[in-house]
C-alpha cells in the first residue's frame, strides 16, 4: 500500500523556518546542491522509522483558499507533548488545537510554524483517555 516517503515545508522566510525546525525538533537542514533552491531536511537516524523532507520557498503567495499550494498535515512523534508545545511557542509558532487524547493511542495537538504551515505533534500513550 502507498506510504508517505517525503514531505515539504513551504516558507516565505527560509532562514526563519530553518531556525524554527532546528530549534524545536533538532532537525538538520542543509542547502541542496542541485539545480533549484531547496534545502534537505534530516529528521533522524536512517535506521529509525520516519521520513525526511525538504524546505522550499512558498509558491503562490500566502497560505489560504486562493493559493496554488494546499497542504497535508504531517504529524511529528515527540516523547513529551507538553515540552514540545512549549518549544513551539518559545520559537515563534502557535498552538492551533490544544493537546487532546486519542484514546488508547496518545496525545495529539496541531500547531502553526513561523510560516503559517500547520503540523501535528503526537506523544504515544496507550493510557490516554
Amino acid at each position: 500500500m502507498p506510504r508517505v516517503v517525503h514531505f515539504e515545508i513551504h516558507a516565505e522566510d527560509i532562514e526563519r523556518a530553518k531556525k524554527f525546525y532546528e530549534d524545536v525538533f533538532g532537525w538538520k537542514i542543509e542547502k541542496w546542491e542541485g539545480p533549484m533552491e531547496y534545502w534537505s531536511i534530516t529528521t533522524g537516524k536512517q535506521e529509525e522509522p520516519g521520513i525526511d523532507g525538504g524546505l522550499m520557498r512558498r509558491q503562490g503567495g500566502e497560505p489560504g483558499v486562493d493559493t496554488s499550494i494546499s497542504t497535508y498535515i504531517c504529524t511529528i512523534d515527540v516523547p513529551d507533548i507538553d515540552e514540545y508545545l512549549n518549544q513551539v511557542k518559545k520559537h515563534g509558532g502557535k498552538v492551533t488545537m490544544e493537546k487532546s487524547p486519542i484514546p488508547g493511542i496518545g496525545w495529539l495537538a496541531y500547531c502553526l510554524d513561523t510560516e503559517k504551515n500547520i503540523f501535528g505533534i503526537m506523544q504515544s500513550d496507550m493510557s490516554a483517555r
